[in-house]
């Protein structure tokens, strides 16, 4: 999961709770930046967590911290016995990842890796809140990652941007155009997935044509590198696009969730 991450941002938020963590990257999508909201059960992934937080109403902690550093320390504990991570406070905050290998001898070998990480103060939480899934045209399965990404890292050559397009007959286009040459690849038979609204009646995309195509232009890199980093191996991977303002993509493995927004170009 982490690998997926520092491929997908240079600095990210770790927001600790009692039951689960959360990556995330929050660049201003109005100014063009992407963001990104992972979440995992910690339940699934530790056999011992213990927390505290600022105060018992506010029990999380939101740390700043650059994910290839994390990604680094953690490739040393493939073969590891025992993985412990802890924040410490030496000369400044750091996450503290101690990793004890297997040992011929019945002393036991201790790596210990510490990540300077900046904590964030609580008048700033609000900044990291999750973002709300927006008001779509259309929802569509996405093809099959691989597929797809050998599909964008063609057209990477050619163009700098790419227009996703879908509708609701389960159709998706990834085209490219530029003044020499224009290229679409088409995919039928995704499925849309069903959405229910607050109401408990189908989403906003009901009423919709279902052959007239939502589309939106994105910076090509960006997809790209959400493609590259893919090492969740989700089990459902959708994507929902507002037309011409943003494509949201969702990932979903057993116990992982990361959902990655791309701003569409003028």
């Amino acid at each position: 999961v982490i690998n997926t991450i520092a491929k997908l941002a240079k600095t990210c938020t770790l927001r600790l709770t009692v039951s689960k963590l959360y990556f995330i990257l929050s660049d201003k999508v109005a100014n063009g930046g992407v963001s990104m909201w992972c979440e995992l059960c910690q339940g699934n992934f530790f056999d011992e967590f213990q927390m505290e937080g600022v105060a018992a109403e506010h029990n999380e902690i939101y740390l700043e911290l650059v994910p290839e550093n994390l990604s680094r320390a953690l490739k040393t504990a493939q073969n590891a016995k025992a993985v412990k991570i802890k924040l410490t406070n030496k000369h400044c905050p750091c996450l503290r990842v101690a990793v004890e290998l297997p040992s011929l001898s019945s002393s036991s070998r201790i790596v210990t890796h510490d990540i300077p990480v900046g904590v964030i103060p609580r008048r700033l939480w609000n900044d990291f809140r999750e973002p709300s899934v927006p008001d779509f045209d259309v929802s569509i399965y996405l093809p099959v990652l691989k597929t797809m990404k050998s599909v964008v890292e063609r057209m990477k050559n050619l163009s700098n941007s790419i227009v996703i397009e879908a509708n609701l007959s389960g159709e998706m286009n990834l085209k490219i155009e530029t003044d020499l040459v224009s290229v679409t690849t088409h995919f039928k038979d995704l499925g849309n997935p069903p959405w229910a609204s607050e109401d408990g009646c189908q989403s906003s995309a009901q009423g919709r044509d279902l052959e007239n195509m939502a589309e939106a232009r994105i910076d090509i890199k960006k997809l790209q590198q959400l493609l590259a980093g893919q090492q969740v191996n989700p089990t459902k991977a959708l994507c929902n696009i507002v037309s011409k303002r943003i494509v949201h993509f969702i990932l979903l493995h057993e116990d992982v969730s990361l959902q990655y927004f791309v701003p569409a170009l003028a």
